[in-house]
């Protein structure tokens, strides 16, 4: 900081240094001195062409390396199963909705849930079995599923409800599992 500029001012000499205008300029059309006149472009391949495109070091490192040998027991490498695998998942559920007869087992999430609640309810196996058929899935895919998954339900005993200091009201409560009584 201070009086100081942060950038350095560029000087330029005060004096014409003593080579300055040592070079004439040559005459037009003139070759420069020490350089031979050769056409910039030929219509066949010269020897001063193919010598210029030879790499001598480039060709050892290929002797060296030697032939190429292919294995052809290798298996080959698919990367894009992952891909086609999608893609065949993706045109088989555009088919399934399209069709207008409901698949065997497969339930948009909404029914699912719906039918996950519903179950809660129910007290014999009779009626999961209708349940079941009414939503168009196998009462072994059922029980399966509801191994892993359900629908929350709320504790009524662990609800507390607290206001803070601008009068908005918050509801926390804790949920469980719930399964039917079979």
């Amino acid at each position: 900081m201070g009086g100081v500029t942060s950038k350095v001012v560029r000087r330029l000499p005060k004096e014409k240094s003593s080579w300055t205008g040592s070079r004439t300029p040559s005459k037009p059309g003139a070759a420069p001195l020490g350089e031979a006149k050769f056409p910039l472009a030929s219509d066949t391949k010269s020897r001063a062409i193919e010598d210029d495109g030879k790499d001598p070091q480039f060709m050892s490192k290929l002797n060296m390396l030697g032939p190429v040998r292919v294995d052809h027991h290798m298996q080959s490498t698919q990367p894009t199963d992952h891909a086609k695998a999608m893609y065949r998942s993706r045109m088989q559920s555009e088919v399934e909705a399209t069709n207008s007869r409901a698949t065997r087992n497969r339930l948009l999430a909404s029914s699912l849930s719906d039918l996950f609640d519903t179950r809660k309810s129910v007290t014999t196996t009779a009626e999961l079995e209708s349940l079941a058929a009414r939503y168009g899935i196998d009462v072994g895919r059922l029980q399966q599923l509801c191994r892993h998954f359900n629908t929350p339900n709320v504790d009524e005993h662990t609800i507390v409800r607290t206001t803070d200091e601008n009068g908005e009201e918050s509801v926390t409560m804790m949920a469980r599992w719930v399964d039917p009584r079979l």
